[in-house]
């Protein structure tokens, strides 16, 4: 019940925090992919106002889809939170709830933008895969390295957990045969990068309180 409720609350109130900030910036982003042909003649109208109505269709659908894809993400995200917190077998409330949401943040989204910043349609980058790889190795062993750090009071197991967040930067992160960002300008590739984190912070701290608060409500109901 806690994953369910903290999770369906924080995806509702990050999809807005994403309509106002990153969404936009995709749509700005997208216009470098597409170039639209030029219309001529009588058919010029009725083109635009098909193109128009489409463009309304595939709004509404953009964005039933991103708000089922943040509540379904932020759920997964609470279980995950809700499982760590349990094996912990510590006491939480909402403010400790905000330390456990901002160990989320540094694990799956601070510590893999140092290696890959978030990217917008049209940009270039490394092949998918490695890119994948390596940030689940840097989330898992960022998330294991603060647990050691923080659940454990022996001090070589927080030596160990020191070096397991720095590990994945050492390796390093893949990249790509050409660092650019293709079409897409670079002054938008950094709002778009800066926009990321700040509502990826926002969404943590939110998951991380109101999972601490209803898991004290249903622990002690």
């Amino acid at each position: 019940m806690t994953a369910l409720v903290a999770g369906a609350l924080a995806g509702v109130l990050v999809f807005a925090a994403h309509m106002m900030t990153t969404s936009p910036l995709i749509l700005a982003a997208e216009v470098y992919e597409t170039t639209p042909a030029p219309s001529h003649g009588s058919t010029a109208a009725a083109s635009d106002i098909t193109a128009n109505a489409k463009a309304a269709l595939e709004s509404w659908e953009r964005g039933a889809y991103t708000l089922l894809a943040d509540i379904l993400t932020s759920i997964g995200f609470a279980f995950v939170l809700v499982g760590a917190i349990a094996l912990s077998g510590r006491e939480v409330d909402w403010r400790r709830g905000l330390i456990w949401g901002l160990c989320g943040f540094a694990a799956v989204s601070v510590a893999p933008a140092l290696g890959l910043a978030p990217e917008l349609p049209g940009m270039q980058a490394a092949d998918l895969q490695n890119r994948q790889v390596w940030w689940l190795g840097t989330a898992a062993t960022t998330a294991g390295g603060l647990a050691l750090i923080f659940l454990d009071k022996r001090p070589v197991l927080k030596v160990l957990g020191a070096v397991l967040i720095v590990l994945p930067h050492v390796i390093g992160a893949p990249v790509g045969h050409e660092l650019r960002s293709g079409a897409v300008p670079a002054e938008l590739a950094a709002e778009f990068a800066v926009a990321t984190l700040v509502v990826s912070g926002l969404f943590w701290l939110l998951l991380g309180g109101l999972t601490g608060h209803f898991y004290r409500r249903f622990e002690s109901a």
